[in-house]
């Protein structure tokens, strides 16, 4: 009985885990979409796009792959495995979002909707990170 509680509890943890990556995949959506309704802005896109190699583009993909991937790997990975995806994951991924924050664009500051979903996105892998801290080990089977 108890060790089938354990179980639920450690299904629920990555269950829960996964979907706040989800929630900051939106928010992360959310705020491009919104950014993009600057005025100005699809010029400034045309304009940087032919500054950047395909290195770089790689390099955003991959940033981005990494909270896209860990939607699956929070639910599919073991414990220990989990913990680790998280403790490097998390503060890739606020890199990733915090970063662009303070680089301001279109030679104006940092739209406050984007300082906004950036501080939600934060805030919650800042949980994220404490709450994979918290996850106790589960306790091993012997046959």
């Amino acid at each position: 009985m108890m060790k089938s509680s354990l179980r639920n509890t450690d299904s629920e943890r990555k269950s829960l885990l996964s979907t706040l990556w989800i929630f900051i995949l939106v928010n992360m959506v959310n705020a491009d979409i919104l950014g993009m309704l600057r005025p100005g802005y699809l010029d400034f896109l045309d304009r940087i796009s032919q500054q950047l190699t395909g290195s770089t583009v790689l390099l955003f993909a991959v940033f981005m792959e990494v909270a896209i991937s860990m939607v699956l790997l929070s639910r599919v990975l073991a414990y220990k495995a989990n913990r680790w995806a998280h403790f490097i994951a998390i503060p890739l991924t606020i890199l990733w979002v915090v970063v662009p924050a303070l680089l301001p664009s279109l030679g104006e500051t940092t739209p406050l909707s984007y300082v906004f979903f950036a501080s939600v996105e934060v805030v919650t892998m800042v949980f994220m990170f404490w709450y994979v801290w918290q996850w106790p080990q589960p306790e091993r089977r012997y046959n």
